[in-house]
């Protein structure tokens, strides 16, 4: 990995595209990588490109899959290691040129990218559970389909699974752009506010320079 510096110097705006542009990021942006992150950091980013141009026009399953495999592949590292912070949520383009990064980020980058791929922000939650094996907070993304159980897309378990089969995390609450809601229980939900009530993900926005995504 290249020189690293402090994640607010890399300055990374988000391409809010249709699912035709989809993909394409400003030579800009790949110079601000490049800068930072030399260009092992911008073939890491090209490698998302062509993920999402390939599968624009692929089924929800297999554009669900194929994302969840993709960010899956980076390293996990704690913000500690990563971004010398205590907590910190980087924008998907930092987690793919830096290479890594922690659940919270993986969850995010994955949700962010199935959005541009045309995914409705309601069937899917970004989702704060305790993990009962590892005892400790963490961050998976949920996606809900029209009929079936939720699938839970998590760095723990490689496989996408339905959350029937994750009996290892504890729902906790879960949010997407449209809202905050306390943990399902016997299906219904407690809506507990905006999403931007959360302050890492109102300051994770205001970097991305995004309306509701």
């Amino acid at each position: 990995m290249g020189k690293r510096t402090r994640p607010a110097v890399l300055v990374l705006l988000w391409v809010v595209c249709t699912a035709a542009t989809a993909g394409a990021l400003p030579l800009e942006i790949k110079g601000k990588v490049h800068d930072q992150y030399g260009p092992v950091g911008v073939e890491r980013v090209e490698r998302w490109e062509k993920l999402v141009w390939d599968i624009t026009y692929h089924n929800t399953a297999d554009q669900l899959r194929a994302v969840n495999q993709f960010f899956n592949q980076l390293r996990f590292r704690s913000d500690r290691e990563h971004w010398q912070q205590e907590d910190y949520w980087a924008t998907p383009i930092e987690t793919l040129a830096s290479n890594g990064g922690d659940c919270e980020d993986f969850a995010i980058a994955k949700y962010f990218t199935l959005r541009q791929l045309g995914v409705p922000a309601k069937r899917m939650r970004i989702t704060y559970v305790k993990a009962l094996r590892l005892n400790e907070p963490h961050m998976v993304l949920t996606y809900y389909p029209d009929q079936g159980e939720p699938l839970v897309l998590d760095i723990l378990v490689p496989d996408m699974l339905p959350a029937s089969m994750r009996p290892d995390l504890e729902p906790v609450y879960s949010f997407n752009a449209e809202g905050l809601w306390k943990a399902r229980t016997r299906g219904e939900d407690t809506r507990l506010g905006d999403a931007d009530d959360i302050s890492m993900w109102r300051d994770l926005r205001v970097r991305l320079g995004l309306g509701s995504l």
